[in-house]
């Protein structure tokens, strides 16, 4: 049986190195009219990429993240209105509690995901928060060069939206493994 508590600060980022990959559930969502969502890129959820065991999930999600390039790194909660980034693409890892996400726009899927689940959203795809734990606490990043990213609540609000989510590049790397694998298994050009 496996301790929680780490012995030293090296044991505690151990899985960093982790062997075994989680593949990904993938979703895909189109255009609400409101919400341009990813027609071309899924949605994909990693489930219990950290296990419930692993203490400072949201201290191994940074090292992860930054280990993978992404940076940009916040920790809080997700908007609880339906919003999107037509610059960017976006990593969103639940570090404590839970939390029902609104993927997709009205039209689209309500999620649940946990502490160790990573959701990560293409360029375009709307999401909010519908309801969380008290405790929730999330970690987000981004792709490198793509840290400064807008905030659009419709597509009438960023009339440029379709052109930019279009010429996105895709990222290198995994947010969480660091290799272009299982990432770049679902999102290619």
């Amino acid at each position: 049986m496996q301790s929680s508590t780490p012995h030293n600060v090296n044991e505690r980022y151990d899985d960093l190195n982790a062997t075994s990959v989680i593949q990904p559930q993938a979703l895909f969502f189109r255009a609400d009219g409101k919400i341009p969502n990813n027609s071309s890129l899924p949605v994909l959820i990693y489930r219990k990429v950290l296990s419930p065991n692993t203490a400072d999930k949201d201290k191994i999600f940074k090292k992860h993240f930054e280990k993978s390039g992404w940076r940009g790194m916040w920790t809080g909660f997700i908007f609880d209105y339906h919003h999107f980034h037509t610059n960017t693409h976006e990593a969103l890892a639940i570090a404590k509690g839970h939390v029902r996400v609104m993927i997709g726009g009205d039209a689209g899927k309500e999620i649940d995901l946990e502490a160790g689940d990573l959701i990560v959203l293409p360029v375009g795809t709307g999401h909010k928060m519908v309801t969380s734990s008290e405790n929730l606490v999330v970690v987000g990043a981004y792709p490198p060069g793509h840290e400064d990213y807008n905030i659009c609540k419709s597509i009438t609000e960023c009339p440029d939206a379709q052109e930019e989510i279009s010429n996105l590049a895709l990222p290198e790397n995994d947010p969480f493994y660091g290799t272009p694998e299982p990432l770049r298994s679902f999102w290619q050009n």
